[in-house]
């Protein structure tokens, strides 16, 4: 079978969300047997590359505009999938899902199977236009596709209310690599065990404009380590200015970020809105105690395996880290179950193979 993914900015993944979703999806896929190819944005990877662990990349061009650059890319990509009569075109997120309705009409033979990874809408740096178009790919997922796809209970509960849409749960995964090296934290002036580490994009949306006021009035030498990049990034670091254990490291992959997890003492999620959070799954599989805002997507990834503050307070986060800190043993015991959790769970074997059923069906 040829399965085609659209919608990503490419692989192998720079950052988290819907990039390391397709990564992972894609490299589980070929160990299956499946033949996938991944559009990549051009000049996503400096050598435009055609092949990851047996992934097939093909590199398109885009333009280079905030409110462009998906859709074009998407656009070209749709068309070169037709070209090469693959069997599925699989759509990762609303915005790219515009699209769907090409395949059904100018190649009916294509399987259309949409994900829906987060309600994109609800982020501020979309202009209106912006918003209205990606409403608009929701409802194009919704109409258009064989197949839709949700991470959660409460997308596949909002996709029936609202379109009338039944749709299947496939949540996202965590694969990790236990590194136990720590050479890497040198870089950063860290030590292992003695920070707490935050990994997202650098969004208002994340709420890491929370985190920091809250950490900078917890009393000790643990260090605050923010993993990512993004619009906010200035923003967020006026606000950590005079707190010099605040450390940002920019996008990590590879060898660092696995050593970044394992050697952590706490995770941190302080986001306003999630899909499925695959920092926080990767965390939990890590063995990583949790510490996590309380909206629905953050307690149906963890359970009762973390910790949980409310949402944009500022003071219940600092009390809830403060509890965290003072409380090792119990810490350990949540950092248990969450790995547990995920193993069970969050496993990409299994969402896979899960996926996989989508396409034959």
């Amino acid at each position: 079978m040829l399965i085609s993914f659209i919608g990503q900015k490419g692989i192998p993944a720079k950052n988290g969300g819907v990039d390391r979703h397709v990564e992972n999806l894609a490299r589980f896929l070929v160990a299956k047997g499946e033949e996938v190819i991944v559009y990549n944005r051009k000049n996503y990877l400096e050598n435009n590359s055609t092949e990851w662990q047996g992934v097939k990349l093909v590199s398109l061009p885009f333009i280079d505009h905030q409110n462009l650059a998906a859709i074009t890319h998407g656009f070209l990509a749709t068309i070169d999938a037709i070209k090469r009569k693959v069997d599925v075109i699989h759509y990762h997120g609303i915005g790219p899902s515009l699209l769907a309705w090409i395949p059904r009409i100018f190649a009916p033979k294509i399987k259309v199977v949409s994900t829906l990874h987060s309600f994109d809408y609800g982020n501020d740096k979309w202009s209106g236009f912006a918003k209205f178009m990606l409403k608009l790919g929701e409802a194009s997922m919704c109409r258009f596709a064989h197949e839709v796809i949700v991470l959660t209970e409460t997308m596949r509960d909002y996709l029936l209310q609202r379109h009338e849409r039944e749709s299947t749960i496939i949540p996202n995964g965590a694969h990790i690599k236990v590194n136990h090296g720590s050479d890497k934290l040198k870089e950063f002036g860290l030590e292992s065990g003695k920070y707490i580490l935050s990994v997202s994009r650098l969004i208002r949306l994340k709420g890491l404009q929370y985190l920091i006021p809250a950490f900078k009035n917890i009393k000790g030498d643990e260090k605050l380590v923010i993993v990512g990049d993004g619009d906010y990034l200035l923003e967020l670091k006026k606000i950590a200015a005079d707190d010099q254990r605040i450390i940002f490291t920019g996008n990590q992959t590879g060898e660092t970020l696995e050593q970044l997890y394992t050697n952590a003492k706490l995770f941190i999620q302080s986001s306003e809105m999630e899909g499925l959070s695959i920092s926080l799954l990767e965390a939990m599989a890590y063995g990583l105690p949790c510490l996590a805002s309380e909206i629905v997507a953050n307690q149906q990834a963890t359970g009762e395996a973390a910790i949980y503050f409310t949402s944009k307070d500022i003071n219940d986060l600092e009390e809830k880290l403060n509890y965290c800190l003072a409380n090792p043993e119990k810490m350990n015991e949540i950092g248990r179950s969450g790995k547990e959790r995920a193993e069970n769970i969050f496993n990409w074997e299994k969402i896979s193979a899960d996926a996989l059923k989508i396409y034959k069906k």
